[in-house]
């Protein structure tokens, strides 16, 4: 029972646990944490490269940056369940809240938590970096929690490939890399002043991967989201055109370190996320042979992984002195 209401039996509710439901469906590890890490590792690459690493800033914005994403992730859950809870998208998800093992209430307070502790590194990186902290940390709260729901809730737009790309594409490593700079040279106003142009543009390829697994997620929810009236790309265009999207973005990833080793005198050793290339190969064959849409949850992981990896190696590249 559910607000008084007849539970719908969308899965045996002895399927859905409570690990299940906060770990697997609502965490999702194996999705967030690659894909937060990545412009992490990359703005760190950076900072060695330029003599200015300071890990424990790194690291507490990494901290703040994931608890931002799992709070959005939750924001995210709420919504759907609160204003569509006969959607099927989750069908697991929507079966623990009409059995009232997964409440409103319960994810509200999981949402004031995560955004709790990642205000808790604030003091920190304020005190090392200065107001800017604050000004990146409104940004990822606001791109967070806005996917699904607020006024803004850009999801239901078709707009979150171009906010996700700009935010795991940009945003991140400039912000990890301000945080080391302004560590090290003691003064925030000189690291805002010598952010080197390639922090700007050496996410991009990641981001571009990230975008992936959004256009993922969008065929495999596209029923469920024209039902809730979302115009996403593959609601608009359909499965194609987001296979299309993956293919594109996947070309735009694989050429990048190409451009950098010509643009920013990097050496060789920048081409290496040309080895994760039979990974990103296997994800596109993968959408193009699949024959139910739904059948592709798996991938989604995989292209998180994909997102880090990559990252690790464009690193390494970028570490490495010319």
């Amino acid at each position: 029972m559910k607000n008084g209401q007849v539970g719908h039996q969308l899965v045996p509710a002895s399927a859905v646990t409570q690990r299940r439901i906060w770990l697997d469906l609502l965490l999702y590890p194996t999705h967030s944490l690659p894909t937060a890490a990545a412009p992490v590792v990359i703005a760190v690459a950076v900072a060695f490269r330029h003599h200015l690493v300071s890990l424990l800033p790194a690291l507490l914005g990494f901290v703040a940056s994931w608890f931002v994403h799992i709070a959005g992730l939750f924001y995210d859950n709420y919504e759907l369940l609160v204003r569509y809870p006969d959607n099927r998208e989750h069908p697991e998800l929507v079966q623990a809240y009409w059995d009232g093992d997964l409440t409103s209430s319960s994810l509200a307070r999981a949402i004031i938590a995560c955004l709790v502790l990642a205000l808790l590194t604030g003091p920190y990186l304020w005190a090392v970096a200065g107001w800017p902290v604050a000004m990146f940390g409104l940004i990822g709260i606001v791109a967070s929690l806005s996917y699904a729901g607020g006024p803004l809730a850009y999801a239901r737009f078709g707009l979150s490939e171009i906010v996700f790309f700009a935010m795991f594409g940009v945003v991140g490593e400039v912000g990890i890399y301000y945080v080391q700079a302004a560590s090290v040279l003691g003064a925030w106003r000189q690291a805002l002043a010598t952010l080197p142009p390639e922090i700007w543009v050496l996410g991009l390829p990641a981001g571009a991967l990230c975008v992936n697994i959004l256009l993922i997620d969008d065929m495999r929810d596209r029923e469920a989201d024209a039902a809730k009236g979302w115009r996403t790309g593959a609601v608009r265009f359909g499965p194609r055109w987001a296979r299309a999207g993956c293919v594109v973005t996947t070309c735009f990833a694989y050429a990048a370190p190409l451009l950098f080793w010509r643009a920013f005198g990097f050496s060789a050793w920048i081409l290496l996320p040309w080895v994760t290339l039979p990974l990103a190969i296997w994800i596109l064959r993968t959408l193009y042979t699949t024959l139910r849409l739904e059948d592709l949850e798996p991938v989604t992981p995989r292209g998180a992984f994909l997102v880090f990896f990559y990252s690790a190696f464009l690193a390494v590249g970028v570490a490495i002195p010319s």
